[in-house]
């Protein structure tokens, strides 16, 4: 099959550097407009995928985030929100990125052309076909995702890939593909654009939907959430006033004593 990559083609925009601020956030804002109807098209496609996670997560499986750059930088976000968003373990969803923690910041160079080294990076959290690999890449080329999605797969491991690029290498590996054509970005190749909303809207969805599969979420309330700060103890005493009836104070004492939401609701309740 013919693969283009769209992601690499001219922006349609040309002689960036004359425009008004004005117009080049006009442009961009018109761009970025684009990118939730390429995710719509792709909801068949998340929602296999999702099932399929679900299915390993119930049965105490992990998630697998592996990505390069920007794609890695997405992944690592998503994981790494799982725990203090809905009260999961830290190992339960994992993010690994080409070059190590010290790409999350700075680029490290190379690191996504290494063809081995996403297998060895899974290797060493013991992945097994009881858990999920999302490879996560806008051009559905990077080595590095590529080759760990290859070994996955001839270990039995569930693959799923996140990339903009119809029939691109990645596209045809992974065993429940999620393809959201958001077309040439404004600066050309920049994927860090419409590519890179396109991944962290996809992301929202798979964990979001994900946890709330898992019973991470009560109505429409975080119970499982961490109370790492003021703004979320806050959070938590209104949900336990709105749920309860019961005065500011009375909520307070209660997420205090519990430590969790549905801890403070349960006890309550019994």
């Amino acid at each position: 099959m013919k693969f283009t990559k769209t992601t690499e083609q001219s922006s349609a925009y040309h002689d960036l550097e004359k425009m008004e601020v004005g117009a080049l956030l006009q442009h961009i804002n018109h761009e970025d407009k684009k990118v939730a109807t390429a995710v719509e098209k792709a909801l068949p496609q998340i929602e296999q995928l999702v099932a399929v996670i679900v299915s390993k997560m119930k049965k105490g499986g992990r998630l697998f985030y592996i990505g390069a750059g920007t794609s890695g930088r997405l992944g690592i976000l998503d994981a790494s929100e799982c725990p203090p968003t809905f009260g999961i373990e830290f190992d339960k969803v994992i993010g690994l990125i080409a070059g190590g923690d010290d790409a999350i910041r700075k680029a490290v160079e190379n690191a996504e052309d290494d063809t081995k080294q996403g297998w060895k990076d899974l290797k060493a959290f013991e992945i097994t076909t009881n858990d999920v690999l999302i490879g996560i890449a806008a051009s559905g080329t990077t080595p590095y995702v590529l080759g760990a999605l290859k070994k996955a797969k001839e270990m039995g491991i569930p693959t799923g890939c996140i990339t903009m690029n119809t029939n691109s290498p990645l596209h045809l590996l992974a065993k429940h593909p999620i393809v959201a054509t958001v077309g040439p970005e404004f600066v050309t190749g920049s994927s860090r654009m419409k590519a890179g909303t396109a991944q962290k809207l996809i992301l929202n969805m798979i964990s979001t939907a994900v946890m709330i599969q898992l019973g991470k979420v009560k109505g429409n309330k975080m119970v499982d959430m961490k109370l790492s700060n003021d703004k979320l103890v806050d959070r938590g005493t209104n949900m336990l006033v709105e749920e309860l009836k019961i005065t500011t104070d009375e909520a307070h004492s209660l997420l205090t004593k519990f430590g969790s939401v549905r801890n403070a609701l349960e006890h309550y309740k019994k």
